[in-house]
């Protein structure tokens, strides 16, 4: 047994490092556009890791995760947009949208406190760092709200689906809706790059690109660390048996809350990198269908498995644009994705990253049948 566990902690070890050495070599053989649409993946894999925090560790089937990642972009985004040339020469005294000048009413004057009903809420959003702050405080106390609201009721199962799934689509609403102050169906656009000590982060050069992988690794390798924590053990075994945690004295609301937070708190994250690389910021990022595509991420990598799920969502997102992109499966890729997800769910159940933990340690065991000085240790097992 001792043995056994030795060589998944080292299997699991190589498999990050050989992860991690990936995405910081890729620079050398790709060029500034592939690198710009592989940082997208690697939001797209940040997604994949809250939610398989949330659904993999905790047990929560959240469909609200968009919400969170939306909340994230518009933070980030309000900040960029009033850095952008076009909002700087609308306003006399102070940068205003494009959209706002354009759509103002007549004699309005032009300043960001009154020039529309709400715009005052932008002021802050002049100082950058005040825009990055919000982008980490918005998206953790709506979620820590949320949870501390689920789970203090013992609200459970499908029901915190159906919850998560109605706000995220209610707040929708609303952000397409107040049209003057978020532009509504259109999003926010022609946005400024994203200044960190008198350096730009262009979506097309290869420090931005580190900036996100950077990021993603931090991400990963954090949560890794947090899941391995007493803290993780306890939520792992709330999710197989909340009441039996509770009779061991367990507070299980607490933790459900704490890793819901953290969850939230990555996907808004993982928002304003991805407005970072792209430039915009949309309603879509709320749409129903991007909350379901995540989990369908997190289950072809492997919901148990965080490094599993963020290949998960990297590897779909891959998939995806190569097939929509080619001429004879444009019209078919959706289909193609959902034939993927049925079959892996069939077959696959742990997802990918099951799949090859049981190949590596089958390979593993034979390896150290094989060898003379590991038969002492198989014995003693």
């Amino acid at each position: 047994m001792k043995l056994r566990l030795t060589t998944r902690g080292a299997l699991e070890a190589a498999a990050y490092g050989t992860f991690i050495l990936v995405i910081l070599l890729l620079p050398t053989v790709a060029d500034v556009f592939w690198l710009n649409r592989f940082a997208k993946y690697l939001v797209y894999g940040m997604l994949g890791i809250a939610v398989a925090l949330s659904w993999g560790y905790a047990g929560v089937l959240n469909l609200g995760q968009g919400l969170f990642f939306g909340l994230g972009a518009y933070m980030v985004a309000m900040t960029l947009k009033l850095q952008s040339e076009t909002s700087m020469q609308q306003g006399a005294d102070t940068p205003i949208p494009d959209f706002m000048a354009w759509n103002s009413q007549p004699g309005a004057l032009k300043d960001l406190c009154c020039i529309a009903p709400g715009s005052w809420l932008w002021i802050p959003f002049q100082s950058q760092a005040f825009g990055i702050a919000m982008v980490l405080l918005v998206p953790t106390a709506v979620a820590f709200l949320i949870g501390w609201s689920i789970f203090r009721l013992r609200i459970s199962g499908v029901f915190i689906s159906i919850i998560t799934l109605a706000l995220v689509l209610l707040v929708r609403l609303l952000i397409v809706d107040w049209q003057p102050v978020t532009n509504g169906f259109n999003g926010l656009t022609d946005l400024g790059w994203l200044t960190f000590g008198g350096f730009e982060f262009d979506p097309y050069v290869v420090p931005t690109y580190y900036l996100v992988a950077f990021g993603t690794v931090a991400v990963l390798l954090l949560t890794r660390l947090l899941v391995a924590t007493r803290a993780g053990l306890v939520l792992q075994a709330t999710r197989d048996d909340a009441n039996r945690a509770r009779y061991l004295g367990y507070d299980v609301a607490r933790y459900q809350v704490f890793f819901f937070t953290v969850s939230g708190l990555i996907a808004g994250i993982a928002g304003a990198f991805y407005v970072i690389a792209s430039e915009f910021a949309s309603p879509t990022f709320l749409d129903l269908t991007f909350s379901v595509s995540m989990v369908v991420w997190a289950a072809v990598g492997g919901r148990n498995s965080l490094l599993g799920a963020c290949i998960g969502a990297i590897l779909i997102n891959t998939i995806q644009a190569t097939v929509s992109e080619s001429e004879m499966l444009a019209e078919a890729w959706k289909a193609i994705i959902g034939l993927i997800f049925v079959l892996v769910v069939l077959f696959l159940p742990r997802g990918i990253a099951g799949l090859a933990r049981d190949i590596a340690m089958r390979l593993a065991a034979l390896l150290g049948r094989g060898t003379p000085a590991a038969q002492p240790l198989q014995k003693s097992e």
